[in-house]
């Protein structure tokens, strides 16, 4: 059953006055303009001029062969579920390889911005090919049905939604800044500290004559212990026992929901402890926020409270990812061992010190989480236009349409 005034077609139930398009019929494609440049290519032609693959600009170079407003969507290699950004937008000059379609709405028909809002809003993966590299083909792509209402309200509803990307863009560059920021701070105050005039030579570089060099397992510091993965028979997926980490994909700035538990773990991590990966990548950091069953992958450092600020120790260990990178080994299958980690020199201010210059980097992160939530909020607003906006279920006004809001 469909509501009044409201018709089933095969993308879903849309206003009854509005149509719904196969591509092919709406788009002008480009496809046989696409010419793909290898990387010894482009090296040779660097210029300013972007070079476009399925999902974005991949380079820049020194020519074009397009130039004008036009919608990529990928053809190999792309997203293409619910929501998912299938296509992007190119305006101006630019090049473009044989892994994005290039689209074009025919003038009159169908408005470009409304054409990209469509894609990324629709699942495409019923029309794509292959299991380990999806592909979508240019005639499942022009086989794809779109919702097509007045031209009018085409340009209205992509007005609406172009607004919210822009809300998202602007976003986007306050977290860009607000990192620069942060790593800008991060360069200070961990190498010249709080107002020191007097700087010494050290093994790790110029830090302030009152500040000591210790090694990281020193036990003025920390307490370095090593993960070591339990019995696979005493994992469970109903939550009995602790939480289980193996490495660094299994912990981030916010901690997934967890899949598997230990309850008879080996080693374990504690609130406050440095959770540092020790094996390939080496060096993701992050702060235990509870109780944990640690893996091999992993390892915690606990540091020592009476002379240790924890969050202190944590931007210490994060500003020295290169240099356990490079104290690490094997060759296919990068690790770090208690050892080194032991004998990891770090730059040490007095407590007080360390206090002063965690709270001023905490308070950037904070700024950073904050801006990142702002933009999930926006994020799932835009969603939510899509879904009202491009099934009908909500009209907008144009100067040609009486409906309600």
């Amino acid at each position: 059953m469909t509501r009044p005034g409201y018709k089933m077609t095969e993308i879903g139930e849309i206003p009854e006055e509005w149509g719904c398009e196969l591509l092919r019929n709406v788009c002008e494609i480009y496809d046989n303009r696409r010419v793909p440049l290898n990387e010894t290519e482009r090296e040779q032609r660097k210029g300013n001029i972007p070079y476009c693959g399925a999902n974005g600009i991949l380079d820049h170079i020194d020519d074009f062969i397009f130039d004008g407003s036009y919608i990529l969507l990928a053809e190999d290699g792309g997203s293409y579920g619910k929501y998912e950004k299938s296509a992007y937008h190119m305006k101006g000059k630019f090049w473009v390889n044989n892994h994005a379609h290039i689209l074009k709405g025919i003038v009159g028909y169908l408005n470009d911005e409304f054409l990209l809002n469509c894609l990324n809003f629709l699942d495409l993966k019923q029309y794509i090919v292959g299991s380990t590299r999806v592909k979508l083909n240019q005639e499942a792509m022009k086989s794809i049905f779109i919702p097509y209402p007045s031209i009018l309200e085409q340009q209205k509803i992509a007005e609406i939604l172009t607004t919210a990307d822009r809300k998202i863009e602007f976003i986007d560059h306050e977290i860009q800044t607000a990192e620069e920021l942060k790593k800008g701070l991060m360069q200070t105050l961990l190498t010249k500290g709080i107002g020191h005039t007097k700087f010494k030579m050290t093994e790790i570089g110029e830090i302030p004559e009152e500040w000591e060099l210790k090694n990281l397992g020193d036990n003025e510091v920390s307490l370095i212990k090593m993960g070591q993965s339990p019995p696979s028979d005493t994992y469970n997926k109903v939550g009995n026992g602790l939480p289980f980490l193996q490495g660094n994909a299994e912990f981030g700035f916010k901690y997934p929901s967890f899949t598997t538990y230990c309850s008879l773990p080996l080693k374990t991590a504690q609130p406050g402890d440095i959770l540092i990966s020790v094996r390939a990548p080496v060096g993701d950091v992050n702060i235990a926020n509870s109780e944990y069953c640690i893996g091999r992958g992993l390892a915690a450092i606990s540091p020592n409270l009476k002379n240790t600020d924890g969050s202190f120790l944590y931007y210490i260990i994060n500003n020295l990812k290169v240099v356990l990178d490079q104290i690490s080994t094997g060759s296919t299958f990068k690790a770090i061992g208690k050892e080194q980690l032991h004998s990891l020199l770090i730059p040490f201010p007095k407590i007080k010190e360390q206090q002063k210059i965690a709270e001023i980097l905490t308070t950037a992160d904070r700024k950073i989480e904050l801006l990142s939530k702002k933009k999930e909020a926006a994020e799932r607003l835009k969603k939510g236009l899509m879904q009202i906006l491009l099934t009908g279920q909500v009209r907008v006004k144009t100067d040609s349409l009486k409906s309600e809001n």
